[in-house]
């Protein structure tokens, strides 16, 4: 189903060009406080703000304590369906921002469900609507193809958006 769009000996190359606003800050936090087991409103509001800045006035609604039980469910569970599905019981979180926390968060290694990524990956055209199964075999794919070559699924992730970001538009103004 998926194929990398580039050879995978430019990941590196493609993850170095990557610059997005915030990232750092991100990555810092979630490094500094990802072995308590939960996120906080703040850190939460953060990421979610990092993803998608249109769903911040849903993210608002959860209340502390709801978000800490979330996260802390997420992170802690043995099953996948537990880790992303109990993360979209938040207001604002749908399977791209739930993979955000746990690619973040977690301790094993998720990619960041994104158009970019997908698109790099060879999909032309986002699912209707996402689902485990789709979800799981991206993460799959994505966990394999940062271990043989040998990166972070950070540095595969940052390559998957940048290329796109650099080639998508172009390739779709190639067929038009």
């Amino acid at each position: 189903m998926f194929t990398l769009r580039f050879d995978r000996n430019k990941i590196h190359y493609w993850a170095t060009q990557y610059d997005y606003p915030g990232d750092a800050e991100v990555e810092k936090e979630a490094r500094k406080n990802k072995k308590r087991g939960y996120l906080t409103r703040d850190e939460f509001l953060k990421l979610c703000k990092w993803k998608t800045p249109r769903s911040g006035p849903l993210c608002l609604r959860n209340p502390d304590e709801f978000i800490r039980e979330t996260t802390r469910i997420a992170l802690s569970s043995n099953r996948e369906e537990i880790r992303i599905g109990v993360l979209m019981v938040l207001n604002g979180v749908s399977w791209p921002t739930a993979s955000v926390i746990l690619h973040f968060w977690h301790k094993d290694p998720y990619p960041i469900l994104d158009f970019r990524a997908l698109w790099s990956i060879g999909l032309d055209e986002l699912p209707n609507s996402y689902t485990f199964d789709f979800w799981w075999e991206y993460t799959g794919f994505c966990r394999r193809l940062a271990e043989e070559s040998n990166v972070s699924m950070r540095i595969l992730d940052r390559a998957l958006w940048q290329f796109s970001a650099k080639n998508q538009q172009k390739e779709i103004g190639n067929r038009t």
